[in-house]
């Protein structure tokens, strides 16, 4: 129901100065004037704020607080919203709610408040989406992304997507009404072109996916490389804690240890694995595996290498690309560790490999700043201009939009072989269902209340 006015409390739970109390709904203000005591909060103008107190149901000072009033239809929700900002004190929250829910106001469920504002249309899905994403957001460049598309960026970019398909539609059908008549209103070619445009900005947002959740998530990073390389101290290094265990007997990382640190603008997720050789025990080839399946998850790979020892090239590759699902596109970081001994390679690595090569020593810490430089180069073109482009960060999309890279491919090759237009129409509105799925100008119940499932109670 939008019709009737819920509360929650939508600050993070726990004790601090102060708590949010966000109420809204037809009867918002109503509600609270019945327990306050100040100015007459029906009688305010939108968006003002006002010091007075709460009373409890025998007239006795509950708080005092700050009742912030937001009129319809110019509040988040659209309909009239008061938020309360009393003391953070657990009693006092959980005392509030219950005055407002015995005066008639209902506790929302998670992701209500938002999911209100989309239905009264003051922003669309994926904006809506991005709401979560902002709040969840743990880096510099998760948070910019997630603005971006709380911003309507993305929407943007959809609609003009959508308006672009809409022509293409609107002249087949024409096309398809005239058929019998000798009249054209667009040829081929420029339908073809139009086709592949739109083809083209669609297969770059979906596989932009990869980046995007990386960032989102924590751009994961791969350390490998032959047991007793340095792998853990380099680990220990980089997060500049003892996280792994060190000794130099072959094989003590037995399983994939992760650890996450923010550098730059980005947050990473380091994984420790296990080093990769032959071996007949069973629970380190289990760690093997895992750290097999680990390298082919990661966007940055940094192989460990003595480099007191001749660098084995087809080691390297094999050991990078240890799984058929590995993605040309990872950063490969040839870490040359133990530079601090005499007998360390000073030269550059040989002719031929494409990768970042940084002389360090996880021993005495010379290089990690340098390598720390190259990861965050290595993490800026993952994101490329984030700024001014769309990254796709949320996976409901992605497969929103791999459904319409599909559709509209087959729109191109229809169009390029002659396919009739009815039919070739058919795929263009599929393609425009799977992007209105997106920002839930198609959208279904069930849908709805799985994505605001998601949210945190009181936003």
């Amino acid at each position: 129901m939008t019709n009737d006015t819920i509360c929650a409390v939508s600050t993070a739970p726990g004790i601090g100065g102060i708590a949010v109390i966000r109420v809204s709904g037809p009867r918002a203000i109503e509600t609270i004037d019945r327990h306050w005591n100040g100015r007459q909060l029906s009688s305010v103008q939108s968006h003002t704020a006002h010091l007075g107190t709460i009373n409890d149901t025998d007239g006795q000072l509950l708080d005092q607080c700050i009742a912030t009033v937001f009129r319809a239809p110019h509040s988040f929700t659209g309909d009239d919203v008061v938020e309360l900002s009393v003391h953070g004190s657990r009693w006092v929250q959980r005392r509030l709610l219950e005055l407002l829910t015995e005066s008639g106001c209902r506790l929302a469920e998670p992701g209500e408040f938002t999911r209100r504002a989309f239905i009264s249309g003051k922003m669309d899905l994926a904006e809506a989406e991005a709401v979560a994403d902002v709040i969840a957001s743990n880096s510099r460049a998760a948070h910019r992304i997630a603005v971006n598309q709380m911003r309507g960026g993305f929407s943007r970019r959809l609609a003009s997507l959508r308006e672009q398909l809409l022509e293409l539609t609107s002249l087949l059908e024409l096309e398809l009404d005239f058929s019998e008549e000798d009249v054209e209103f667009a040829s081929r070619q420029r339908l073809i072109d139009i086709a592949r445009e739109i083809q083209r900005e669609v297969t770059r947002l979906h596989q932009s996916f990869t980046a995007g959740a990386a960032i989102k998530d924590g751009i994961p990073v791969a350390i490998v490389g032959a047991t007793n390389a340095g792998k853990s101290s380099l680990l220990n290094a980089i997060l500049g804690d003892d996280r792994a265990i060190v000794s130099n007997i072959h094989g003590t990382t037995r399983d994939t240890i992760e650890e996450t640190i923010e550098l730059g603008d980005y947050q990473f997720r380091f994984i420790d694995t296990a080093g990769l050789r032959d071996t007949s025990d069973e629970i380190e080839r289990i760690g093997i595996q895992r750290s097999r399946q680990a390298i082919a998850r990661a966007r940055i790979v940094i192989f460990v290498t003595d480099s007191t020892l001749p660098i084995d090239i087809d080691e390297i590759s094999e050991t990078t690309h240890a799984n058929d699902d590995c993605n040309d596109n990872r950063h490969i970081i040839l870490a040359l560790n133990k530079s601090d001994l005499p007998d360390s390679r000073t030269e550059a690595p040989p002719i031929g490999l494409e990768f970042n090569t940084v002389h360090l020593s996880a021993k005495t810490g010379a290089g990690i700043d340098t390598l720390r430089d190259t990861l965050i180069r290595c993490a800026d073109t993952e994101a490329g201009n984030a700024d001014e482009d769309i990254l796709v960060t949320n996976a409901r999309h992605a497969q929103a939009l791999g459904n319409a890279t599909r559709s509209i491919a087959r729109v191109t090759d229809g169009l390029t072989t002659g396919l009739p237009g009815d039919l070739v129409a058919q795929d263009l509105r599929e393609t425009l269902t799977h992007l209105g799925e997106i920002t839930g100008d198609i959208s279904t119940t069930d849908i709805l209340t799985t994505i605001f499932s998601r949210f945190c109670v009181g936003k």
